[in-house]
Protein backbone atom coordinates (compact mmCIF):
# COMPACT_ATOMS: atom_id res chain seq x y z
CA UNK A 1 0.00 0.00 0.00
CA UNK A 2 3.23 1.67 0.18
CA UNK A 3 2.36 3.22 -3.32
CA UNK A 4 -1.02 3.90 -2.73
CA UNK A 5 -0.33 5.94 0.09
CA UNK A 6 2.24 8.10 -1.89
CA UNK A 7 0.06 8.83 -5.04
CA UNK A 8 -2.19 10.01 -2.51
CA UNK A 9 -0.27 12.24 -1.41
CA UNK A 10 1.03 13.68 -4.41
CA UNK A 11 -2.47 14.47 -5.46
CA UNK A 12 -3.22 16.02 -2.21
CA UNK A 13 -0.50 18.57 -3.07
CA UNK A 14 -1.12 18.93 -6.56
CA UNK A 15 -4.43 20.47 -4.90
CA UNK A 16 -3.18 22.32 -2.93
CA UNK A 17 0.00 23.94 -4.52
CA UNK A 18 -2.99 25.27 -6.79
CA UNK A 19 -4.33 27.34 -3.96
CA UNK A 20 -4.16 31.04 -3.61
CA UNK A 21 -5.27 33.26 -0.99
CA UNK A 22 -6.28 37.15 -1.11
CA UNK A 23 -3.18 37.89 1.17
CA UNK A 24 -1.60 36.29 3.86
CA UNK A 25 -4.09 33.81 4.80
CA UNK A 26 -3.14 30.56 4.35
CA UNK A 27 -1.37 28.63 7.24
CA UNK A 28 0.78 25.66 7.00
CA UNK A 29 2.21 24.32 10.36
CA UNK A 30 4.43 20.86 10.08
CA UNK A 31 4.41 18.77 13.51
CA UNK A 32 7.53 16.21 13.46
CA UNK A 33 6.85 13.17 14.85
CA UNK A 34 8.97 13.92 18.23
CA UNK A 35 7.15 16.96 19.23
CA UNK A 36 4.30 17.19 22.22
CA UNK A 37 1.20 18.10 20.85
CA UNK A 38 0.41 20.21 24.02
CA UNK A 39 3.50 22.39 23.08
CA UNK A 40 2.47 22.65 19.47
CA UNK A 41 -1.52 23.89 20.86
CA UNK A 42 0.42 26.30 23.45
CA UNK A 43 2.65 27.82 20.34
CA UNK A 44 -0.51 28.41 18.38
CA UNK A 45 -2.26 29.87 21.17
CA UNK A 46 -0.01 32.23 21.25
CA UNK A 47 -0.19 33.07 17.21
CA UNK A 48 -3.76 33.44 17.93
CA UNK A 49 -3.15 36.41 20.36
CA UNK A 50 -1.12 37.82 17.67
CA UNK A 51 -3.25 37.33 15.17
CA UNK A 52 -5.66 40.42 16.17
CA UNK A 53 -3.13 42.71 15.75
CA UNK A 54 -3.64 42.33 12.46
CA UNK A 55 -4.92 45.19 10.58
CA UNK A 56 -6.93 43.73 7.56
CA UNK A 57 -10.10 42.51 9.27
CA UNK A 58 -10.17 40.06 6.43
CA UNK A 59 -6.67 38.78 6.86
CA UNK A 60 -7.78 38.96 10.53
CA UNK A 61 -10.47 36.69 10.68
CA UNK A 62 -9.11 34.53 8.32
CA UNK A 63 -5.94 33.76 9.89
CA UNK A 64 -7.68 33.49 13.10
CA UNK A 65 -10.45 31.23 12.28
CA UNK A 66 -7.88 28.70 10.80
CA UNK A 67 -5.79 28.76 13.73
CA UNK A 68 -8.60 27.76 15.43
CA UNK A 69 -9.58 24.79 13.02
CA UNK A 70 -6.37 23.84 13.75
CA UNK A 71 -6.67 24.37 17.24
CA UNK A 72 -9.85 21.83 17.01
CA UNK A 73 -8.12 19.08 15.63
CA UNK A 74 -5.28 18.86 17.38
CA UNK A 75 -7.69 17.88 20.13
CA UNK A 76 -8.24 14.24 18.51
CA UNK A 77 -4.12 13.20 18.76
CA UNK A 78 -2.67 12.87 21.60
CA UNK A 79 1.25 12.52 20.01
CA UNK A 80 1.64 12.60 16.11
CA UNK A 81 1.65 10.03 13.88
CA UNK A 82 5.13 8.19 12.98
CA UNK A 83 5.76 11.00 10.38
CA UNK A 84 4.61 13.63 11.70
CA UNK A 85 1.86 15.52 10.90
CA UNK A 86 0.91 18.63 8.22
CA UNK A 87 -1.84 21.18 8.51
CA UNK A 88 -2.93 23.43 5.14
CA UNK A 89 -5.77 25.80 6.41
CA UNK A 90 -7.21 29.31 5.40
CA UNK A 91 -9.29 31.22 3.02
CA UNK A 92 -8.81 30.13 -0.63
CA UNK A 93 -10.33 32.82 -3.38
CA UNK A 94 -12.67 31.35 -5.44
CA UNK A 95 -15.10 33.86 -7.42
CA UNK A 96 -15.57 37.27 -7.84
CA UNK A 97 -14.74 38.12 -4.01
CA UNK A 98 -15.50 35.21 -2.42
CA UNK A 99 -13.44 33.35 -0.27
CA UNK A 100 -13.95 29.53 1.27
CA UNK A 101 -11.96 27.65 3.94
CA UNK A 102 -10.00 24.64 2.87
CA UNK A 103 -8.85 22.49 5.31
CA UNK A 104 -5.60 19.64 4.78
CA UNK A 105 -4.61 17.21 7.58
CA UNK A 106 -1.61 15.47 6.13
CA UNK A 107 0.64 12.52 7.26
CA UNK A 108 3.95 12.61 5.26
CA UNK A 109 5.78 9.30 3.63
CA UNK A 110 8.66 10.17 5.36
CA UNK A 111 9.26 11.98 8.89
CA UNK A 112 9.14 15.93 8.97
CA UNK A 113 12.59 17.00 10.99
CA UNK A 114 11.39 20.65 12.25
CA UNK A 115 8.44 22.33 13.95
CA UNK A 116 6.99 25.09 11.22
CA UNK A 117 4.00 27.91 11.17
CA UNK A 118 3.95 29.85 8.75
CA UNK A 119 1.37 32.65 7.56
CA UNK A 120 1.04 33.27 3.12
CA UNK A 121 -1.03 33.94 0.17
CA UNK A 122 -0.79 30.69 -0.82
CA UNK A 123 0.98 27.22 1.35
CA UNK A 124 3.95 26.30 1.74
CA UNK A 125 4.73 22.22 0.27
CA UNK A 126 8.00 23.07 -1.23
CA UNK A 127 9.91 20.54 0.90
CA UNK A 128 7.33 18.15 0.34
CA UNK A 129 8.11 17.52 -2.96
CA UNK A 130 11.15 15.27 -2.28
CA UNK A 131 9.05 13.25 -0.50
CA UNK A 132 7.39 11.69 -3.72
CA UNK A 133 10.57 11.04 -5.24
CA UNK A 134 11.09 7.10 -5.59
CA UNK A 135 11.44 5.72 -2.21
CA UNK A 136 11.86 1.71 -2.98
CA UNK A 137 13.69 -0.29 0.01
CA UNK A 138 16.84 -2.35 -0.86
CA UNK A 139 19.05 -3.69 1.11
CA UNK A 140 22.89 -2.61 1.15
CA UNK A 141 25.78 -4.72 2.39
CA UNK A 142 29.49 -3.95 2.09
CA UNK A 143 32.39 -6.88 3.35
CA UNK A 144 35.28 -8.46 3.33
CA UNK A 145 37.47 -10.26 5.87
CA UNK A 146 38.12 -7.19 7.75
CA UNK A 147 34.89 -5.18 7.96
CA UNK A 148 31.79 -5.10 7.31
CA UNK A 149 29.00 -2.20 6.83
CA UNK A 150 24.78 -2.65 6.64
CA UNK A 151 22.74 -0.04 5.27
CA UNK A 152 19.54 0.57 3.27
CA UNK A 153 18.73 2.66 0.53
CA UNK A 154 15.32 4.34 0.45
CA UNK A 155 14.66 6.00 -2.58
CA UNK A 156 17.61 8.20 -2.36
CA UNK A 157 18.76 8.35 1.05
CA UNK A 158 21.67 5.74 2.11
CA UNK A 159 20.69 4.55 6.17
CA UNK A 160 23.58 2.71 7.90
CA UNK A 161 22.72 0.12 10.20
CA UNK A 162 25.86 -1.39 11.67
CA UNK A 163 29.58 -1.56 10.93
CA UNK A 164 31.35 -4.72 12.04
CA UNK A 165 35.19 -5.03 12.41
CA UNK A 166 35.99 -8.42 11.90
CA UNK A 167 38.78 -9.17 14.26
CA UNK A 168 39.96 -11.96 11.76
CA UNK A 169 43.88 -11.86 12.00
CA UNK A 170 46.00 -11.56 9.34
CA UNK A 171 48.08 -13.72 7.38
CA UNK A 172 51.31 -14.17 8.81
CA UNK A 173 54.50 -15.42 7.46
CA UNK A 174 54.93 -18.58 10.12
CA UNK A 175 56.18 -22.09 8.63
CA UNK A 176 55.42 -25.71 9.68
CA UNK A 177 52.78 -27.12 11.66
CA UNK A 178 52.01 -23.46 13.33
CA UNK A 179 51.27 -22.04 9.88
CA UNK A 180 48.85 -24.87 9.42
CA UNK A 181 46.92 -24.48 13.04
CA UNK A 182 46.90 -20.50 12.66
CA UNK A 183 45.24 -21.04 9.15
CA UNK A 184 42.49 -22.84 10.64
CA UNK A 185 42.05 -20.56 13.75
CA UNK A 186 41.75 -17.62 10.62
CA UNK A 187 39.11 -19.69 8.65
CA UNK A 188 37.25 -20.35 11.68
CA UNK A 189 37.35 -16.77 13.23
CA UNK A 190 36.19 -15.84 9.24
CA UNK A 191 33.39 -18.37 9.39
CA UNK A 192 31.94 -16.87 12.82
CA UNK A 193 32.00 -12.91 11.18
CA UNK A 194 30.63 -13.60 8.38
CA UNK A 195 27.62 -15.74 10.57
CA UNK A 196 27.65 -12.86 12.73
CA UNK A 197 27.27 -10.01 10.00
CA UNK A 198 24.57 -12.44 7.98
CA UNK A 199 22.58 -12.74 10.81
CA UNK A 200 22.23 -9.44 11.74
CA UNK A 201 21.95 -7.98 8.07
CA UNK A 202 18.65 -10.70 7.54
CA UNK A 203 17.29 -9.64 10.19
CA UNK A 204 17.39 -5.89 9.39
CA UNK A 205 16.46 -6.87 5.62
CA UNK A 206 13.33 -9.20 6.54
CA UNK A 207 12.27 -6.12 8.82
CA UNK A 208 11.59 -3.89 5.67
CA UNK A 209 8.22 -5.05 4.31
CA UNK A 210 9.03 -3.19 0.90
CA UNK A 211 12.35 -4.40 0.31
CA UNK A 212 12.92 -4.49 -2.94
CA UNK A 213 16.24 -6.89 -2.92
CA UNK A 214 19.53 -6.93 -1.77
CA UNK A 215 22.91 -5.05 -2.99
CA UNK A 216 26.51 -6.52 -1.98
CA UNK A 217 29.75 -5.30 -2.81
CA UNK A 218 33.78 -5.27 -1.44
CA UNK A 219 36.92 -5.89 -2.66
CA UNK A 220 38.01 -8.99 -3.69
CA UNK A 221 36.00 -12.09 -4.14
CA UNK A 222 35.06 -12.00 0.03
CA UNK A 223 31.61 -10.82 -1.22
CA UNK A 224 31.27 -13.97 -3.67
CA UNK A 225 32.45 -15.87 -1.38
CA UNK A 226 29.63 -14.67 1.11
CA UNK A 227 26.83 -15.39 -1.17
CA UNK A 228 27.80 -18.47 -2.30
CA UNK A 229 27.99 -19.99 1.29
CA UNK A 230 25.07 -19.03 1.88
CA UNK A 231 25.27 -17.07 4.74
CA UNK A 232 22.00 -15.07 4.83
CA UNK A 233 18.60 -16.11 5.10
CA UNK A 234 16.98 -18.02 2.51
CA UNK A 235 14.71 -15.77 1.76
CA UNK A 236 17.21 -12.41 1.59
CA UNK A 237 19.29 -14.86 -0.76
CA UNK A 238 16.64 -14.70 -3.31
CA UNK A 239 16.25 -11.27 -3.29
CA UNK A 240 19.98 -10.73 -3.69
CA UNK A 241 20.56 -8.46 -7.02
CA UNK A 242 23.88 -8.22 -7.63
CA UNK A 243 27.99 -7.76 -6.22
CA UNK A 244 30.24 -4.73 -6.91
CA UNK A 245 33.21 -4.10 -6.98
CA UNK A 246 33.76 -1.75 -4.09
CA UNK A 247 37.31 0.02 -2.74
CA UNK A 248 35.60 0.74 0.80
CA UNK A 249 33.45 -1.70 3.22
CA UNK A 250 32.56 1.27 5.78
CA UNK A 251 29.87 3.72 5.11
CA UNK A 252 31.77 5.43 2.29
CA UNK A 253 31.31 1.76 0.92
CA UNK A 254 27.67 2.04 0.92
CA UNK A 255 27.50 5.20 -1.23
CA UNK A 256 30.41 3.57 -3.56
CA UNK A 257 27.91 0.72 -3.82
CA UNK A 258 24.95 2.23 -4.57
CA UNK A 259 26.94 4.60 -7.45
CA UNK A 260 27.90 1.03 -8.81
CA UNK A 261 24.51 -0.40 -9.26
CA UNK A 262 22.45 2.47 -10.01
CA UNK A 263 21.98 0.95 -13.60
CA UNK A 264 20.89 -2.28 -11.96
CA UNK A 265 18.38 -0.67 -9.70
CA UNK A 266 16.75 1.61 -12.19
CA UNK A 267 16.98 -1.23 -14.74
CA UNK A 268 14.94 -3.75 -12.23
CA UNK A 269 12.18 -1.03 -11.53
CA UNK A 270 11.89 -0.85 -15.46
CA UNK A 271 11.85 -4.51 -15.80
CA UNK A 272 8.74 -4.97 -13.14
CA UNK A 273 7.07 -3.16 -15.40
CA UNK A 274 7.50 -3.87 -18.80
CA UNK A 275 7.16 -7.67 -17.18
CA UNK A 276 3.81 -6.70 -16.76
CA UNK A 277 2.86 -4.82 -19.82
CA UNK A 278 4.49 -7.99 -21.60
CA UNK A 279 1.95 -10.57 -19.79
CA UNK A 280 -0.98 -7.96 -20.56
CA UNK A 281 0.17 -7.98 -24.33
CA UNK A 282 0.38 -11.85 -24.60
CA UNK A 283 -2.75 -11.99 -23.40
CA UNK A 284 -4.77 -9.38 -25.77
CA UNK A 285 -2.64 -11.43 -28.39
CA UNK A 286 -4.66 -14.33 -28.19
CA UNK A 287 -8.02 -15.00 -30.13
CA UNK A 288 -10.07 -14.69 -27.56
CA UNK A 289 -8.32 -12.04 -25.35
CA UNK A 290 -6.50 -14.40 -23.05
CA UNK A 291 -6.98 -13.51 -19.47
CA UNK A 292 -7.34 -9.78 -20.25
CA UNK A 293 -9.37 -6.46 -20.39
CA UNK A 294 -9.26 -3.35 -20.61
CA UNK A 295 -10.91 0.12 -20.56
CA UNK A 296 -12.84 1.36 -17.59
CA UNK A 297 -16.17 0.09 -18.21
CA UNK A 298 -14.74 -3.34 -18.93
CA UNK A 299 -12.28 -3.30 -16.01
CA UNK A 300 -14.82 -2.39 -13.36
CA UNK A 301 -17.46 -4.95 -14.67
CA UNK A 302 -14.43 -7.72 -14.39
CA UNK A 303 -13.88 -6.67 -10.86
CA UNK A 304 -17.23 -6.88 -9.50
CA UNK A 305 -17.11 -10.05 -10.58
CA UNK A 306 -14.08 -10.95 -9.13
CA UNK A 307 -12.36 -11.99 -11.76
CA UNK A 308 -8.92 -9.79 -11.68
CA UNK A 309 -5.72 -10.71 -11.06
CA UNK A 310 -4.26 -7.29 -11.07
CA UNK A 311 -5.16 -4.04 -12.19
CA UNK A 312 -2.84 -1.55 -13.97
CA UNK A 313 -3.42 1.98 -13.39
CA UNK A 314 -1.52 4.85 -15.07
CA UNK A 315 -0.35 7.80 -12.26
CA UNK A 316 -1.03 9.70 -14.82
CA UNK A 317 -5.04 9.13 -14.64
CA UNK A 318 -6.71 12.41 -12.98
CA UNK A 319 -10.24 11.72 -13.09
CA UNK A 320 -13.10 11.75 -10.67
CA UNK A 321 -15.58 9.39 -10.16
CA UNK A 322 -19.02 11.10 -9.23
CA UNK A 323 -22.25 9.90 -7.71
CA UNK A 324 -25.01 12.38 -8.39
CA UNK A 325 -28.68 12.67 -8.01
CA UNK A 326 -30.80 14.98 -10.53
CA UNK A 327 -33.90 16.95 -9.31
CA UNK A 328 -35.66 15.09 -12.22
CA UNK A 329 -35.01 11.70 -10.43
CA UNK A 330 -32.23 10.67 -12.31
CA UNK A 331 -29.16 9.22 -10.01
CA UNK A 332 -25.84 7.36 -11.32
CA UNK A 333 -22.37 7.04 -10.89
CA UNK A 334 -19.96 8.77 -13.84
CA UNK A 335 -16.08 9.69 -14.23
CA UNK A 336 -15.32 13.08 -15.06
CA UNK A 337 -12.40 15.43 -15.53
CA UNK A 338 -13.96 17.31 -12.63
CA UNK A 339 -17.08 17.70 -10.43
CA UNK A 340 -18.75 20.76 -12.52
CA UNK A 341 -18.51 18.28 -15.95
CA UNK A 342 -21.34 16.43 -14.39
CA UNK A 343 -24.56 16.19 -15.89
CA UNK A 344 -27.93 14.73 -16.57
CA UNK A 345 -28.78 12.62 -19.82
CA UNK A 346 -32.28 13.29 -19.37
CA UNK A 347 -32.01 16.96 -18.66
CA UNK A 348 -28.57 18.46 -19.74
CA UNK A 349 -29.37 22.00 -18.83
CA UNK A 350 -29.22 20.99 -14.81
CA UNK A 351 -26.85 20.27 -12.40
CA UNK A 352 -27.40 17.37 -10.53
CA UNK A 353 -26.68 17.34 -7.01
CA UNK A 354 -23.14 15.56 -5.75
CA UNK A 355 -23.74 12.99 -3.67
CA UNK A 356 -20.07 11.55 -3.43
CA UNK A 357 -16.79 12.48 -5.41
CA UNK A 358 -13.36 10.36 -5.09
CA UNK A 359 -10.70 10.04 -6.96
CA UNK A 360 -10.95 7.63 -9.90
CA UNK A 361 -7.56 5.85 -8.97
CA UNK A 362 -9.62 5.82 -5.25
CA UNK A 363 -12.25 4.41 -6.33
CA UNK A 364 -10.38 1.56 -8.38
CA UNK A 365 -8.21 0.69 -5.26
CA UNK A 366 -11.56 0.45 -3.23
CA UNK A 367 -12.88 -2.09 -5.62
CA UNK A 368 -10.18 -4.26 -5.84
CA UNK A 369 -9.55 -4.49 -1.95
CA UNK A 370 -13.03 -6.04 -1.85
CA UNK A 371 -12.03 -9.24 -4.25
CA UNK A 372 -8.03 -8.82 -3.23
CA UNK A 373 -6.95 -7.79 -6.76
CA UNK A 374 -3.44 -6.49 -6.59
CA UNK A 375 -2.96 -3.14 -8.03
CA UNK A 376 -0.20 -1.65 -9.61
CA UNK A 377 0.32 1.91 -10.46
CA UNK A 378 2.40 2.28 -13.70
CA UNK A 379 4.66 5.73 -13.67
CA UNK A 380 4.21 8.00 -16.90
CA UNK A 381 7.86 8.12 -17.42
CA UNK A 382 8.78 4.83 -18.70
CA UNK A 383 7.70 3.67 -22.20
CA UNK A 384 5.19 1.02 -20.70
CA UNK A 385 3.44 3.16 -18.10
CA UNK A 386 2.92 5.46 -21.27
CA UNK A 387 2.12 2.95 -23.53
CA UNK A 388 -0.65 2.49 -20.62
CA UNK A 389 -2.02 5.60 -20.52
CA UNK A 390 -2.10 6.65 -24.42
CA UNK A 391 -3.48 2.91 -25.71
CA UNK A 392 -5.42 1.64 -22.71
CA UNK A 393 -6.58 4.58 -21.12
CA UNK A 394 -4.60 3.72 -18.24
CA UNK A 395 -6.58 0.97 -17.21
CA UNK A 396 -5.87 -2.65 -17.91
CA UNK A 397 -6.15 -5.91 -15.66
CA UNK A 398 -4.67 -9.08 -15.84
CA UNK A 399 -7.63 -11.73 -14.90
CA UNK A 400 -7.75 -14.78 -12.92
CA UNK A 401 -10.12 -16.33 -15.33
CA UNK A 402 -12.00 -15.45 -18.18
CA UNK A 403 -15.42 -13.56 -18.17
CA UNK A 404 -15.71 -12.97 -21.89
CA UNK A 405 -15.62 -8.97 -20.76
CA UNK A 406 -13.45 -7.44 -23.67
Amino acid sequence: MMEKRRYDFKRALEEIRELKGRGTELVSVYIPPDKQIFDVANYLRGELSQSQNIKSKRTNKAVSGALESILARLKYFKTPPANGLIFFVGEVATVGDQTKQVQYVLEPPEPITTFMYRCDSEFYTEKLWDMLDEKKTFGLLVIDRAEATIGLLKGKRIIPVKNFPSLVPSKHSRGGQSSVRFERLIEIAAHEFFKKVGEVASETFMSESDLLGVIIGGPGATKEFFVKEGYLHHEIQKKIVDTFDTGYTDEYGLKELVEKAKDSLHELDLMREKELMQRLLEEIRKADGGLSTYGEDQVRQALQMGAVDILLLSEGLRKRRVTFQCSCGQAGEVTVDKDEDVKCSRCPGSSPEIIESKDLIDSFYEEAEKVGTTVELLSVDSEEGEMLSKAFGGIAAILRFSTGVM
